[in-house]
C-alpha cells in the first residue's frame, strides 16, 4: 500500500522532495510514494490531519501552532530537509557593508504569501537592537509584487526566495544584501506526519525517511545543471541556467541539511523567534514536535 505524501506548496527551495520521487529513491529505498499536489499549506495541514494522506512536508512553525492550540495533538516532524531560512534580502542598489539595522532607514518589502519569514527576520531585528514595528515596511503584497516594486524603484529593498532573489541578480536589478542562512540552523521544512500513523506504517515512514536521506546525499555531489534538468517539469516557468545558478547558491549556504535528522539547534531558533512575536502562547518541548528514531536508523543503516 502507497504513501500518500502531500506537497506544501510548489517551491523551488523543496527541490529535494521532488527529486526523491523524480529519482526513484522512494521505490529504491523499498517504499510506494504517491505524491500529491496542495494549493496552500493550510490544505495539506488540513488533509493530513483528516486522515486523506499520510504525510506532508511543512514547516515545524505550523506543527508548534498546533501543538500551542491543541495540547493532545498528534501531529509530529520526523525527517529534517530545509534545515537553514530560504529567503534573501535584495536590494535595488549594492550594499556590501549591509547590516540589519539599516532597514530602519529604508522602505522594506516583506514577504505575505507565508508567516514564517518575517518572524524569522522579525527576531533577527531584535537581535540587531532595532524594533521590527519601526521598519517602513510593505506587508501585504506578493513577492512577484514586490519584484516587481524593486524594479520600478519604489521600494529600496525586498524579501523574497528563490528564483525571484536569482532572476533579479542576473538581470542587474537587485543585489544580494542578506542571506537568511546565514544565521544558522532555523528548523524551515520537515516530512510530517500524525504519530498514530507514524507507528502503524513505521516500516514504510522508516523506508521513507531512507529514501530522502539517499536523496539529501544526491542532491549534495550532483552538478546544479543535472538537478534543474531533471526537475524542470516541476518548474516549467523556470529557466535552466537559473534554476541551477538557484540551486548552487543555496547549497553554497548549506540551506539543505546533510542528514535527515532535526537538530534541537534549528527547533530551538524557530521556537525563540514565535515566542518573541507572540505567535505561540507557550513553550512547547522538542520532543512534543519532533520524533528523530527513523531519521537516525535511516542513518545508521546508510
Amino acid at each position: 500500500m502507497p504513501l500518500t505524501l502531500s506537497e506544501n506548496f510548489r517551491a523551488l527551495f523543496y527541490a529535494p522532495f521532488y527529486a526523491a520521487q523524480a529519482t526513484g529513491a522512494f521505490a529504491d529505498a523499498g517504499v510506494e510514494v504517491v505524491l500529491k499536489a496542495s494549493p496552500s499549506p493550510e490544505a495539506a495541514a488540513k488533509a493530513l490531519r483528516a486522515g486523506e494522506v499520510d504525510a506532508m512536508w511543512g514547516g515545524p512553525l505550523r506543527v508548534m501552532i498546533v501543538h500551542d492550540r491543541e495540547p493532545d495533538a498528534d501531529v509530529v516532524c520526523f525527517c529534517d530537509v530545509v534545515a537553514r531560512d530560504p529567503f534573501f534580502i535584495i536590494g535595488a542598489k549594492p550594499r556590501p557593508g549591509f547590516r540589519l539595522a539599516d532597514l530602519a532607514s529604508l522602505k522594506f518589502a516583506s514577504v505575505s504569501e507565508v508567516p514564517t519569514p518575517w518572524i524569522c527576520l522579525a527576531d533577527d531585528l531584535r537581535r540587531a537592537g532595532v524594533d521590527p514595528a519601526a521598519i517602513d515596511r510593505v506587508a501585504d503584497r506578493t513577492m512577484a509584487e514586490n519584484e516587481a516594486a524593486l524594479r520600478a524603484g519604489t521600494v529600496d529593498a525586498i524579501q523574497v526566495f528563490q528564483p525571484f532573489a536569482e532572476r533579479l541578480i542576473a538581470s542587474g536589478a537587485g543585489h544580494v544584501w542578506n542571506a537568511a542562512a546565514t544565521r544558522g540552523l532555523t528548523a524551515y521544512t520537515t516530512l510530517v506526519a500524525r504519530r498514530e500513523t507514524l507507528v502503524r506504517r513505521r516500516d514504510d515512514f522508516l523506508a521513507m525517511t531512507r529514501g530522502m536521506n539517499r536523496t539529501l546525499q544526491w542532491f549534495a555531489r550532483t552538478p546544479a545543471p543535472e538537478i534543474a534538468r531533471l526537475l524542470g517539469d516541476f518548474f516549467p516557468d523556470v529557466e535552466t541556467t537559473l534554476f541551477a545558478a538557484a540551486i548552487d547558491r543555496y547549497r553554497a549556504l548549506g540551506l539543505w541539511g546533510a542528514d535527515p535528522v532535526v537538530r534541537r539547534e534549528g527547533y530551538d531558533r524557530l521556537h525563540a523567534a514565535m515566542r518573541a512575536m507572540g505567535t505561540l502562547g507557550r513553550d512547547i518541548p522538542f520532543e512534543t514536535c519532533v520524533d528523530t528514531d527513523l531519521a537516525r536508523r535511516a542513518m545508521a543503516e546508510a
